[in-house]
């Protein structure tokens, strides 16, 4: 990589740039020069159709001034603006510096109402008409790509609208969550075997009342308590918030409840990833963010 960003690359493109400049400015010179003799039509040979001739007149003068001030424009702005190799322009314009500016303009206008909500709990914020229309559009443009315009979610990716939360529905874990992100592993169990794996998911799918073989929800349900399920799901297995194990007992499912479904889970393990997002957005996005994911699961009388 280092062969790409050594001294003789910047020369090279700035012999190009300048080059390519010159050499539209001498073609424009050397074009002007033509001038055919008064009355004198002069033709360059090509003939269509017997009498169509195309004629060899040079461009009209206002034509060639254009021209010329394209090129002259061009010079002006390689000096004032980087495009000639590591030369950064007599301005010193940036790309990142102009969009560094736009959001600190823009942050300076929105802060102060940013910090009216920072001031407020989340269940007063998400009672607030503005704040959740704000926090709705922050979804809309960050979250949509993985839980949906309508928030239901997808295979692998949470539903916000219910109340079956992997790593809590309270106002702090639901900040916490956006703001650090989350990472959820399921181990793999294929070292149990075809025929355990598939009394496990019989076992699990009996759970939500789905219907299933009852000798082999026997033989799962021993094979929960002796293969480490419990560890992450509880001997209940109504999961554990603290993990981010889910509840196997409710009729939610979030890599599907078909018994193909629960065996590929308990196969091949599950790895899931929410990414953090406070610094990217900064406390205050988050803030009504958090207000409005909690909104979606719980009606707060709005004003």
């Amino acid at each position: 990589m280092s062969d790409f960003i050594n001294e003789f690359w910047n020369w090279y493109v700035i012999v190009i740039v300048i080059g390519s400049v010159l050499f539209c400015a001498l073609l424009l010179w050397a074009q002007s020069l033509h001038r055919p003799p008064p009355g004198e039509v002069q033709s360059t040979g090509h003939v269509w159709d017997e009498t169509l001739q195309e004629y060899n007149n040079p461009l009209p003068r206002w034509w060639m001034w254009l021209f010329y001030i394209t090129v002259v424009f061009g010079l002006v702005y390689f000096a004032l603006y980087p495009g000639l190799g590591n030369f950064k322009g007599a301005l010193g314009w940036t790309s990142v510096g102009q969009y560094e500016k736009e959001v600190a303009k823009a942050e300076a206008q929105t802060k102060p109402l940013f910090d009216k909500y920072l001031k407020m709990d989340v269940a007063t914020v998400a009672a607030d008409r503005e704040a959740i229309e704000m926090g709705k559009h922050l979804y809309l443009t960050y979250c949509i790509q993985c839980h949906g315009s309508d928030a239901r979610g997808a295979r692998g990716f949470p539903n916000l609208t219910d109340k079956d939360w992997l790593w809590g529905g309270e106002p702090e874990r639901i900040k916490e969550t956006i703001a650090a992100g989350r990472f959820g592993v399921m181990p793999s169990h294929a070292h149990l075997g075809d025929e355990t794996i598939r009394d496990l998911a019989s076992y699990v799918r009996s759970l939500s009342g789905l219907p299933v073989d009852a000798a082999r929800v026997a033989k799962g349900q021993q094979a929960f308590m002796e293969s480490g399920c419990i560890a992450c799901h509880g001997p209940d297995a109504k999961g554990n918030q603290m993990l981010g194990a889910p509840n196997l007992t409710d009729k939610v499912w979030l890599h599907g409840g078909t018994e193909a479904k629960v065996i590929e889970t308990i196969t091949l393990g599950r790895n899931n990833q929410m990414p953090a997002w406070q610094e990217f957005l900064g406390e205050g996005k988050v803030h009504l963010l958090t207000a409005y994911v909690y909104s979606l699961s719980n009606t707060p009388e709005s004003k």
